[in-house]
């Protein structure tokens, strides 16, 4: 089986390419062979335009059985410890839309797209595979943003307006590509700060890191 693993940032899968010694070509990101699976790990770039663009260029040069994206993400839900490694059922866009005044009305209220219109369905990007994926993980609803929430107005509307648990910066273009591609995908990040008024002091990124590579660590080998 043809795995390729992404992340926004080298960051967030080095720990996991050390382990398993994969070897690096070039530009084209690493490579290595387990369980007579070939898995290729690459850096798609930070935001949705980075990972839309990355992610399609990889998958037409090359067949894939089964594409992975982990990282970080922020909770909304304060239930959620930090360092907790979820799978997302669903995702959305969180900024594809436009301000109303004090409102923020998306491209389904302004009658842009409608909210069955492939790849949605009922305006959401949902994970249709979970079943075959065998990811034994907390499932969650993500919301996915170029910019970061860190204002209490926006982070009370967002919060009320679509009841998601996390916040990532690319989440939601990989759903789309990868659901129009017609490919297996999985989501998979760990929680590394809550959504609130910024406060990087507040934050465990460094655990949440190792984290989600301890786990792709453990699912590659075991897949």
């Amino acid at each position: 089986m043809k795995i390729l693993v992404i992340a926004a940032t080298e960051a967030e899968i080095a720990l996991s390419v050390k382990h398993i010694g994969a070897t690096q070509q070039g530009s084209k990101g690493w490579f290595a062979a387990i369980n007579d699976h070939n898995i290729h790990f690459a850096v798609t770039g930070v935001g949705m335009t980075a990972t839309a663009y990355h992610l399609t260029k990889l998958m037409t040069t090359e067949v894939y059985d089964l594409v992975l994206q982990v990282g970080v993400a922020g909770s909304f839900d304060m239930d959620l410890q930090l360092g907790t490694v979820v799978f997302v059922k669903t995702d959305r866009f969180g900024d594809l839309g436009a301000e109303d005044h004090e409102k923020y009305i998306d491209v389904f209220e302004m009658g842009l797209v409608q909210e069955d219109e492939s790849p949605f369905a009922n305006r959401l990007l949902p994970n249709t595979y979970e079943k075959e994926l065998k990811i034994d993980l907390p499932g969650v609803n993500a919301l996915t943003k170029n910019t970061v929430s860190g204002n209490g107005f926006s982070i009370a509307m967002l919060r009320d307006k679509y009841s998601c648990d996390i916040e990532s910066m690319e989440g939601a273009a990989f759903h789309y590509v990868c659901t129009i591609e017609r490919v297996k995908f999985a989501q998979v990040r760990a929680i590394s700060n809550y959504v609130e008024p910024r406060n990087k002091g507040n934050w465990q990124l460094g655990a949440a890191i190792e984290r989600i590579n301890s786990w792709l660590i453990s699912y590659l080998s075991i897949i």
